[in-house]
């Protein structure tokens, strides 16, 4: 029985003050929306980078630039032998016509276009199996870069390397702005049970006299911290989905193609585990805040 009323006091409690205090519920909502949509951001950022880095790692291709002196013979010669090579899916050899008709292919640059074909290095692109590692890679162009008939070897690691100092850096940004969020949360979580409670003092000096607990008392203020830090950190992810579908529908083709991947959403478990974050959050600074204040 006493559990029942319990359960009825904290539900007709959080619903009442929700009710009657709804300016203060939204602009505390709104405040922790803002501060999650900086996590929620950095958070998109990160793992369409982590996507980009993982794509490059993983891109199964190699490049190798021939030198000028490179003959015919010579060319067909290492075409068969790379052909043979373990790791190697496909060779093909492109010349200094076809580089030059490819890069100036819709590029519309007249300087490009000036430009003879002697300035465009004939090559080999290799497509590589998925099974090669990176040492094995590595050796590869090791031994094709001491061929006389080879001017340098191009595996595109350089490429992951950029990306991963580029995305260790905006981990760390990533951190800082939890620690930000955090802070904000606690802060206006706070600041709106405390004023909550200071309109419901009279009725929790009258619980208090009849015998409640303080955990009694401040459970409706706890729900109420969670369903904001919850409702708060879904109305960012909603904004910045807003904001990604802007940018997404005017991303350049071109650009993804070159790039390998197309930029995506935040996954579902992190969506989901930013909101669980939220409430939890938002509850352990109702409790807190209010802790106190109410055994006093």
């Amino acid at each position: 029985m006493l559990r029942e009323e319990g359960r009825t006091y904290r539900f007709r409690g959080t619903w009442r003050a929700g009710r009657s205090n709804w300016r203060l519920q939204v602009l505390s909502i709104f405040s922790l929306a803002v501060a999650f949509v900086c996590l929620a951001s950095a958070l998109l950022v990160v793992s369409n980078l982590a996507a980009v880095r993982d794509r490059w790692s993983r891109a199964g291709r190699a490049t190798v630039y021939l030198r000028d002196g490179a003959t015919e013979a010579d060319v067909k010669a290492l075409v068969k032998a790379l052909e043979a090579t373990a790791g190697v899916e496909r060779v093909r050899y492109v010349s200094r016509d076809v580089a030059r008709n490819e890069v100036l292919e819709g590029s519309g640059d007249t300087e490009l276009a000036a430009l003879p074909p002697e300035a465009f290095p004939s090559s080999i692109e290799l497509s590589l199996t998925d099974g090669i590692g990176d040492m094995e890679l590595n050796m590869m162009a090791l031994k094709l870069r001491a061929l006389p008939s080879v001017d340098t070897v191009d595996t595109y690691q350089k490429w992951t390397e950029r990306l991963s100092s580029l995305l260790h850096g905006a981990v760390t940004a990533s951190l800082l702005l939890a620690l930000v969020v955090l802070g904000a949360v606690i802060s206006v979580v706070a600041s709106t049970m405390r004023l909550l409670l200071e309109r419901r003092r009279p009725e929790v000096e009258v619980l208090r006299l009849v015998g409640a607990t303080t955990r009694f008392v401040c459970r409706p203020f706890v729900v109420e911290g969670a369903v904001q830090g919850a409702l708060g950190a879904a109305a960012a992810v909603f904004g910045v989905g807003a904001l990604y579908g802007i940018v997404r529908s005017r991303f350049d083709q071109q650009l993804a193609t070159l790039l390998g991947i197309s930029p995506s959403f935040l996954p579902l478990p992190m969506i989901l585990g930013m909101v669980a974050a939220g409430a939890a959050l938002g509850a352990a600074a109702a409790w807190l805040s209010i802790r106190k204040t109410v055994q006093i």
